[in-house]
């Protein structure tokens, strides 16, 4: 049975509003969640952009039972690995054992603030590889020194480690990228159903370990107005990641999607109250193998009616897959 968990997308929430959501969640019976690490909405009608850690260290005590993942924070510009590690930890002990680490290599959108470039695809790939093995080091325990081609760290030692590391998951999108999870991943990140994914990430030694997806979906009793959100806040996640990656911020967001279509969205996007599409929405990551899938609601205020329909609804439904 596919494990279905919940967004928390910080693009489209202020804070306070992102952990009652959660909360909610738990409630609702979801089996997990997972926050978005944002500098930057992808557009700007989704208005947000608080910083994810926090949310996370009051998610952790606001709820007791859902675990908590990033969903993807990038350890390589914005956050040095060294700083990483040290709030992993921290996490991993203020959730008693509830989070993991999702990792991936990054978008312009949110790196570029630091003012550092943004490096070629190859070149991120190989200093998400190097922040990984500085992470995984910082969490073994015991002081760490590295000079390495991207990274430096210098006697550091994170003071307050939990008895179990956090599980790290890596965000994939092609060949290069499974071979690194595969090889230092403890779970595949993904967010398009491709089963040739999962494959490579099994041939690289991910074999029997979780592979988590993640579906947008726009949930209203009015389905033009379930569309016609989508549309609104929704509608750059069509231009695919080798694009969405590259991009400098939500004005680029906005022309790249100008001449998408409601109806466009419509088709990649589950929209309305038929539970039968949604499942139908889900049933792909199923079929690829995923062992989770996390479920966005667009719109930040749409999460309440939503976590409602779920419980009742969407979840006994998603748990027949």
């Amino acid at each position: 049975m596919v494990r279905i968990g919940y967004t928390m997308m910080t693009e489209q929430a202020g804070p306070r509003d992102l952990v009652d959501h959660v909360v909610r969640a738990e409630r609702a019976g979801f089996d997990f969640s997972v926050i978005s690490d944002h500098s930057f909405p992808w557009l700007e009608a989704q208005g947000h952009a608080p910083y994810a850690w926090s949310v996370l260290g009051a998610a952790a005590q606001a709820t007791s039972r859902i675990p908590l993942m990033t969903y993807v924070t990038c350890p390589t510009l914005r956050y040095h690995p060294a700083v990483v590690a040290q709030k992993a930890a921290t996490m991993q002990l203020l959730s008693q054992g509830r989070f993991r680490l999702g990792l991936g290599s990054g978008e312009n959108l949110n790196e570029h603030i630091v003012g550092a470039g943004w490096p070629a695809a190859p070149v991120r790939l190989d200093m998400l590889e190097e922040a990984v093995e500085i992470i995984r080091s910082l969490l073994d325990g015991g002081y760490v020194s590295h000079h390495g081609p991207h990274f430096d760290v210098e006697n550091a030692r994170i003071w307050d480690l939990p008895d179990d590391p956090p599980p790290i998951g890596i965000a994939v999108s092609g060949d290069r990228s499974c071979e690194l999870a595969g090889r230092h991943g403890d779970l595949l990140i993904a967010t398009e159903p491709k089963r040739e994914l999962l494959t490579a990430f099994g041939a690289y030694g991910g074999a029997g370990k979780p592979c988590v997806g993640q579906l947008p979906v726009s949930y209203d009793p009015d389905r033009a107005a379930a569309v016609a959100r989508a549309h609104d806040q929704f509608r750059w996640a069509l231009g695919g990641w080798k694009v969405n990656a590259e991009l400098p911020g939500p004005a680029s967001f906005e022309q790249a999607s100008s001449r998408t279509r409601p109806e466009d969205v419509a088709d990649a996007v589950p929209c309305g109250d038929d539970v039968d599409a949604f499942v139908e929405a889900v049933r792909p990551y199923s079929d690829a193998g995923f062992t989770e899938v996390a479920l966005v609601q667009v719109g930040g205020d749409r999460q309440e009616a939503f976590l409602d329909w779920a419980e009742t609804t969407l979840l006994p439904a998603l748990r027949e897959l």
